[in-house]
């Protein structure tokens, strides 16, 4: 009788344990790495959302900017959502910027955290760093999620000893307006570590959808070349790209033509993304490289951001 209760026991604990395991993470504190545009409205929808934020940059200059950018857009946010109350709209403002704290320090920010997003530059060698230093100081449910558009999740995930807990989480320029979140699961992601974030897309008013880690995810693996084989016709002397863009606003209903979405994007981040499909396909015709991009950003002409591009700003 005893035998069979303590095998009776060893049942219910490892049930309750499997149980225990299989249960989602409830985000609540986030860490952002990376203030940029990205990183910042990261933040800022989070924090809007009802989050505990930290937003970590290499810099206390870097962070004050992001910080300001930060209010000014919670400000423009909270005109149309309070326009009948703006006392409400200052509290909204005041709230969400108390929710969000600044560091230097990764390392220091990152043992109590739910979630760590990381959204700094488009290296595959400076974020592997990250997260392999990272590692050694999250907790160990803390979820790691890489805001790449580009780069192979299971690449830097492979830096960590969490890859169950490694997913992709690529949202998009300008967060807090745009609805669609892309949540990447690679071969070793969890279930569990997906269906958290979902969860938390969900929680900042986002639409997730779901991906294999496979080349630019579903919105850059069908734009990326689109954008690309419309300078490819100007290339050959077949349209103008005044003409090309009239083409796809007029005939298939597209807000940009592809030269102006292409400047508005950067043509630095497009040619990197071909760059990088290049190396690991170089056969494919879809990843072949431009001249006239490739011309345009050796000349530091990167679109809207620089002033200049196909088209010019003033």
């Amino acid at each position: 009788m005893a035998f069979v209760t303590r095998q009776f026991m060893r049942c219910v604990s490892s049930s309750s344990t499997a149980s225990a395991t299989a249960k989602k993470i409830i985000v609540k504190h986030v860490t952002v790495i990376g203030g940029g545009l990205m990183g910042a409205g990261i933040a800022q929808v989070a924090a809007a959302a009802g989050h505990t934020v930290v937003l970590v940059d290499q810099t206390d200059d870097i962070l004050a900017k992001s910080k300001k950018g930060i209010e000014e857009s919670l400000r423009k946010v909270s005109k149309k959502k309070f326009a009948e109350n703006p006392q409400a709209g200052d509290e909204f403002v005041e709230k969400t910027l108390s929710s969000i704290s600044t560091s230097t320090d990764a390392a220091a920010v990152v043992h109590s955290t739910d979630l760590v997003v990381e959204a700094i530059v488009e290296n595959l060698k400076m974020k592997n760093e990250l997260f392999k230093r990272l590692d050694k100081f999250a907790a160990e449910h803390t979820i790691f999620a890489s805001n790449t558009s580009s780069l192979q999740i299971t690449s830097i995930a492979n830096a960590t000893t969490r890859q169950d807990r490694f997913a992709g989480l690529h949202f998009f320029n300008p967060v807090p307006l745009m609805k669609l979140v892309e949540v990447i699961k690679t071969p070793m992601t969890s279930q569990k570590t997906f269906e958290s974030l979902v969860d938390f897309s969900k929680a900042l008013g986002k639409h997730p959808v779901s991906c294999k880690d496979t080349p630019g995810f579903i919105v850059n693996r069908l734009l990326v070349p689109y954008l690309m084989e419309a300078i490819r016709l100007h290339e050959r002397g077949d349209a103008s790209k005044e003409d090309i863009d009239i083409a796809m606003k007029l005939g298939a209903g597209y807000p940009m033509g592809p030269f102006e979405l292409l400047d508005y994007v950067g043509l630095d981040t497009t040619k990197f993304i071909m760059d990088g499909w290049h190396e690991l396909d170089a056969k494919d015709p879809l990843f072949q490289p431009s001249p006239s991009l490739n011309k345009l950003v050796a000349e530091k002409k990167f679109g809207k951001k620089t002033g200049e591009g196909f088209y010019k700003y003033k």
